[in-house]
């Protein structure tokens, strides 16, 4: 059993987590990799937090919400997570005190060092016992100082006295900023965050550098020296214009080699390094823009997974294509949303924007511009479709307006009667029964399509399509695609090609299992369409 930690200094937001990815990129080649998460909030999970100031919620199989990172994660490693692997200071502390009520610590007074870090690693050595680990990467959250990750940093020093050397890896990643007023890229900031670390009793074996460009060798040798290590051991991260790159950037600084001779590996991994290399350097020789309307645009990184998706369909698809990000709870001018090839409306919570959002899904579907809809967005193109097309004016969701007479939207009866509000999400991999049509064409190109004519995709939400109105919806040109497998949930609406090159809505997240070497088919879908239409 072999451990690689991960902790950052400086700031935060940096790219643990595309360190933390790209070492276990090398590996999953041979081994069985698991990635855990350390986060220091209270919260037991990410669910009720504002993405705008925590980035993106993940979604796993299992329906576990978990923080951003587990999308990179799954998407580099090319296998799926966990909820074990998520752990944050609220579970570790919701746990020792049930422990303490239940009398586990009968006679001792429950404190932070030693019950809560021999907690902590227990729990890490609990995910890598059931999950049959070879090589566990562990990132810790937030940045080296922070209250919040004392209780981490400490576990991890114990943790390491009790490994054998060669069987634990430490890295730490940094910035070296370049001030605007002197135009130099400064280190002093990685000293003293090195320093710092050293403090706590860690002493790294790497330390990854962040900045906009790479290091100069002359502030290699400085880091060097400050770390205790060699030159070599500083890597240097400089911004890429997309993240499949970094692999690559570490293997030309011969990391890859060197920690392999660490841990006293002598096979060399490089079959998914050229298979990405081969993908990511297709030269593109076509151009779209997309938009994406959002709520929570204020920070990209709350949309990570999507902008994720149609990268990955660009690279397939030789595209060079640009983002154009808007505000839904702002009004929207019609004309730049005509400007553009096409559009995607990823999930949202909340009532705010609505009616301008049923203002431009109309306005997107009689001016046939291709977009998907996604999650909240499909039961909104049903309620513009039935008050438009079927001419229900009061068509509305009981999300919205309790008291609608036209209930075209309700709440799941499985969710009727559940308080906990954590409790009334319908979470994790569904699966769909799929009927003939655009959206089975391409899950049945991209290879998603089970001997059974079925798919599965993830979900997060609360409310579905009444069943009542599906009759009139497909009598009109709103096809229902798929319903789910086991309550007959509406989960993929298309309208009729020909009367729209592709005006598609999922209930589901095809976001979230995309991935460089296989995208979702309906962001294929999408990007192809755009491509045609053009």
């Amino acid at each position: 059993m072999k451990f690689i930690i991960i902790t950052g200094g400086v700031i935060s937001w940096i790219g643990k987590w595309v360190s933390a990815a790209s070492i276990g990129f090398f590996l999953s080649e041979k081994y069985k990799i698991i990635p855990i998460k350390l986060d220091g909030y209270l919260n037991v999970d990410p669910w009720t937090m504002n993405p705008k100031e925590h980035g993106e919620v993940f979604v796993l199989e299992d329906g576990a919400e978990v923080d951003m990172d587990f999308g990179h994660y799954e998407r580099f490693l090319g296998q799926n997570s966990n909820r074990s692997q998520s752990i944050t200071m609220g579970k570790i502390f919701k746990d020792v005190l049930e422990r303490e009520r239940q009398g586990d610590y009968l006679g001792q007074t429950v404190q932070l060092i030693p019950h809560v870090t021999n907690f902590i690693q227990d729990k890490i050595k609990e995910v890598t016992k059931n999950t049959k680990t070879d090589i566990c990467i562990i990132e810790i959250g937030g940045t080296v100082g922070d209250i919040e990750n004392e209780l981490f940093i400490e576990a991890i020093r114990q943790m390491r006295l009790k490994e054998k050397k060669k069987d634990f890896l430490h890295i730490h990643l940094t910035y070296a900023p370049i001030p605007a007023w002197v135009k130099e890229q400064k280190t002093k900031p990685t000293q003293q965050s090195i320093n710092l670390l050293h403090a706590k009793g860690l002493f790294p074996d790497f330390v990854f550098v962040r900045g906009e460009i790479p290091l100069t060798n002359e502030n290699k040798a400085k880091i060097a020296l400050f770390s205790n290590l060699e030159k070599h051991q500083i890597i240097s991260v400089p911004d890429v214009d997309n993240i499949y790159k970094i692999p690559e950037i570490l293997a030309k600084q011969n990391f890859d080699t060197l920690m392999l001779k660490h841990f006293g590996i002598k096979e060399r991994f490089d079959k998914k390094l050229k298979q990405w290399g081969d993908i990511i350097k297709k030269e593109k020789n076509k151009s779209l823009i997309i938009g994406i309307i959002g709520k929570y645009t204020g920070l990209e990184d709350s949309y990570s997974s999507v902008v994720e998706a149609l990268r990955h369909s660009w690279f397939q698809l030789w595209v060079d294509i640009k983002i154009c990000f808007f505000d839904a709870r702002k009004e929207i001018d019609t004309k730049k949303i005509k400007a553009l090839d096409g559009i995607i409306v990823p999930w949202w919570f909340g009532t705010s924007g609505i009616e301008e959002m049923i203002r431009i899904l109309e306005f997107t579907r009689k001016n046939k511009i291709p977009s998907l809809w996604i999650c909240l967005w499909l039961q909104l193109m049903i309620i513009e479709f039935t008050r438009n097309v079927l001419g229900v004016k009061n068509a509305n969701s009981k999300e919205f307006d309790e008291k609608t007479k036209a209930p075209i939207i309700t709440l799941l009866d499985s969710q009727a009667n559940i308080i906990n509000k954590w409790g009334t999400m319908r979470l994790g991999a569904q699966r769909s029964i799929l009927k003939k049509g655009k959206i089975f064409d391409l899950y049945k190109t991209g290879e998603r399509i089970w001997k059974d004519d079925s798919i599965s995709e993830r979900f997060r939400h609360r409310y579905e399509v009444n069943p009542e109105f599906v009759k009139s919806l497909n009598e009109k040109g709103l096809y229902i695609s798929w319903i789910s497998e086991k309550e007959g949930i509406v989960q993929f609406i298309e309208l009729d090609k020909k009367n729209h090159p592709y005006f598609v809505g999922t209930q589901s997240h095809p976001e979230l299992t995309s991935r460089l070497e296989n995208p979702a088919p309906l962001f294929m879908g999408l990007i192809t369409a755009c491509l045609k239409n053009k």
